[in-house]
């Protein structure tokens, strides 16, 4: 495998913490939440996820076997896009919520992808559709993403509206090629700034709740995979970066 850089260890360090917190919780946590309750076999289900995080971090950490773990990680992620996330859009399509769930999903296959070394463009096309998701949501459910921005800061309606346009600003530079890297990057920030000042916070005010625990790892994850996206533009030319 190639040296994609820091982000994947940060990637596969970040999958090892799931793994261990979905076992030590029994139950799904942050980026494989969704199966709902009555689900046959949900406990084994959410075992089944916590050993494969567990399993999948230490293989992306370990040169010899980073590449097979990464493709078959990405087969994993994929089928649970389909079983868990997919059918609630086909159920709900115009529940912009669905499309967020599984745009969360479409970030972790868009780092597996970029660490399975096949075509990176597919990668960056996943990620940034996801960034759509994640920007609409903050429009769409601006009532609800308004409380968490951080009581320090002023004008909170205007920081939820911000940071909305800016994930669709960088999915426009994702897909366009102008600035792709930077776009890459200053998303990726993002989202690891709302896990230091929105859910490290939370976490620290109060109990450990299963929501707030959820809400961490997830944040977490995303930007463990966006940080991959990211790393996959080093080295590439301005010129090759705008031909992509």
């Amino acid at each position: 495998m190639r040296n994609l850089g820091l982000g994947r260890v940060v990637f596969a360090v970040t999958l090892v913490a799931v793994g261990i917190a979905g076992l030590l919780a029994g139950d799904f946590v942050g980026v494989w939440d969704g199966v709902p309750k009555g689900t046959p076999a949900r406990a084994e289900l959410a075992v089944l996820c916590a050993v494969v995080s567990l399993a999948a971090g230490a293989g992306l950490l370990w040169q010899r076997t980073a590449l097979a773990t990464a493709r078959a990680l990405l087969l994993y992620l994929v089928l649970w896009a389909l079983l868990f996330k997919g059918r609630f859009v086909l159920a709900q399509p115009l529940t912009e919520g669905t499309w967020q769930s599984l745009g969360e999903n479409a970030v972790l296959v868009a780092g597996a992808w970029v660490l399975c070394e096949w075509d990176v463009r597919i990668a960056r096309v996943i990620y940034a559709l996801a960034m759509v998701a994640f920007g609409l949501s903050h429009f769409v459910y601006v009532d609800l993403t308004t409380p968490l921005v951080p009581g320090w800061l002023p004008w909170h309606l205007g920081w939820a509206y911000f940071t909305g346009a800016a994930y669709l600003a960088a999915a426009l530079g994702v897909l366009s090629g102008v600035w792709a890297r930077l776009a890459a990057v200053l998303s990726t920030l993002q989202m690891g700034g709302f896990t230091l000042l929105v859910w490290v916070p939370m976490a620290l005010s109060g109990p450990m709740t299963p929501f707030r625990r959820g809400e961490f790892i997830l944040s977490w994850t995303l930007t463990a995979a966006g940080w991959v996206v990211a790393d996959s533009y080093r080295g590439s030319s301005w010129l090759a970066r705008a031909k992509r």
